[in-house]
């Protein structure tokens, strides 16, 4: 049975906000299936692309937390920038935020599937890759019917386990002196054989490697004080998995070397390689530890999708029946099945068509891509909202200047993808992009003029607030200056009309 009512409030910690986005970024998936990908653009200086992406991330990170102090919700980036910017933009905010969430699940799925297989046929097991997938398609779904308690400890007996294992083999690799013996090189920027082009490139999968950082926003309505532990939830995960990252990928060239990064970049799973060249006797938990995290991944993506579905299906700007829940778990029922029907869509579709492996480098391209603007709009909501009703508590530093330094920062990505000119079909994906963010203006505009009363309310439920209710007492009061929006609907919400976009 499905109805309307808030979350389960105060179901999880400070740990669970940490796992949430920790397990979400999948320090074993990342090591293992995106540095060869970055080294095919960046070639020895690949660790130096996870150090620029940490430092990235770290910059859009406090935009997100400031953000997450005040509008602690489900919606996560949808609320944010409803409330800093404007309904209509918040509209596609929540789109991008569908289609980068939505995307990373099969992607995902369709990852552990193939992984699996070769994982097992090592050992004289052959399973199809799409029965594998199939097997935690609706693991992942029990998973997240039952409750999010149930899956974020199940997400964080995973991360414990994937996390000692490459940290312990990227640890053997650097005592034993890797392939040519230490060298700082790999960060080097001048190692990057085609210059700035490559690194920009790469970075793509440098950012990839850290989607799902801000994963504990949408925790927002569940967890213990999320005013406090959202913001330090996302900074401590940052952290922790930032210094993975840099250790594990700086072993991981080293283990191959710096003259064969050709190899590296050539490898399908290159820590599998690592382990039997340096310690034979972890590769059977090399192989668990990947399919583990890619596991971990994937639930909490899906956890944090179909909260924003809920959102947004909630405040009527999607179908009501998306921001229904179950009467006994609390779980936005209509939410996980719809964002499962399209996970088995793109991950046995486009797994068929394109293969398993290309169907995570094209969905983890597009994901990406969609990821970077709602970081922006993040960014400018963060801007306008202590420029305007949060000026008593704005600071120069933290709500201007690195707002502005993680905009130019996100333009070196979005450089790489379009110069020089990427091999098919990479090189349409940014178009595909823009092509998605042009239709949900299109619909934004014409659901703010059919609707305006239910896009004023646009990120109007925040933590503690009823499901509901239509006002907030965190949500200032506005005039209704527009003449078509009912008064209680326009004290919640940004105007409809050209002031808020």
């Amino acid at each position: 049975m499905a109805q309307h009512s808030g979350l389960r409030s105060n179901a999880v910690g400070l740990g669970g906000a940490v796992i949430m986005s920790a397990a979400l970024m999948g320090p074993a998936v990342s090591v293992y299936f995106n540095p060869q990908v970055v080294a095919g653009s960046a070639g020895p200086a690949m660790p130096l692309v996870f150090v620029i992406a940490l430092v990235v991330m770290l910059v859009l990170a406090s935009s997100i937390m400031a953000m997450a102090r005040v509008f602690p919700s489900a919606g996560s980036f949808y609320t944010y920038v409803s409330r800093g910017v404007g309904p209509r933009t918040g509209f596609v905010t929540g789109g991008l935020m569908f289609l980068a969430y939505a995307l990373l699940v099969p992607a995902e799925l369709a990852l552990i599937g193939v992984y699996a297989q070769d994982v097992l046929a090592g050992y004289g097991v052959h399973v199809h890759w799409t029965i594998i997938s199939a097997i935690f398609t609706v693991l992942m779904i029990v998973l997240s019917l039952r409750g999010i308690s149930g899956s974020l400890r199940t997400a964080a007996i995973l991360f414990c386990v994937e996390v000692g294992v490459i940290v312990v083999l990227s640890a053997i690799v650097l005592v034993q002196g890797g392939a040519d013996g230490l060298t700082l090189e790999p960060f080097n920027p001048a190692a990057s054989p085609t210059g700035l082009s490559g690194i920009a490139l790469g970075m793509t999968f440098g950012i990839l490697s850290f989607v799902g950082f801000e994963a504990a926003t949408t925790l927002g309505e569940e967890v213990r004080n999320p005013r406090r532990n959202v913001p330090r939830g996302i900074l401590y995960s940052l952290l922790l998995v930032g210094a993975i990252y840099v250790f594990c990928t700086y072993s991981e060239m080293i283990g191959f070397g710096v003259t064969g990064v050709g190899e590296l970049a050539g490898s399908a799973a290159p820590f599998n390689v690592l382990a039997r060249e340096y310690a034979p006797w972890l590769e059977l938990l090399i192989g668990l530890a990947g399919i583990s995290s890619i596991f971990a991944v994937t639930m909490n993506a899906n956890n944090g999708i179909v909260r924003i579905i809920f959102a947004m299906g909630r405040e009527g700007m999607l179908p009501s029946g998306l921001g229904r829940i179950h009467s006994v778990h609390r779980t936005p029922t209509n939410a996980i099945w719809l964002q499962a029907v399209v996970s088995v869509v793109f991950t046995f579709g486009l797994g068929l068509l394109a293969g398993p492996f290309n169907t995570y480098v094209y969905l983890g391209s597009i994901l990406t891509l969609a990821i970077i603007p709602v970081y922006i709009l993040t960014n400018i909501a963060c801007m306008r909202h202590f420029a305007r009703e949060g000026r008593s508590e704005r600071a120069v530093w933290r709500h201007v200047v690195l707002p502005v330094l993680g905009i130019l920062l996100l333009a070196i990505p979005i450089y790489g993808q379009v110069y020089p000119v990427p091999a098919e079909p990479l090189r349409y994906f940014p178009y595909v992009v823009l092509a998605f963010i042009a239709i949900m203006a299109v619909v934004a505009v014409v659901f703010g003029r059919r609707r305006p009363e239910v896009l004023a309310r646009a990120g109007a439920v925040l933590a503690g607030s009823d499901a509901d209710a239509s006002s907030d007492a965190d949500v200032p009061e506005r005039p209704d200056t527009s003449g078509t929006v009912p008064e209680g609907a326009a004290a919640v919400g940004e105007q409809s009309d050209a002031g808020g976009r």
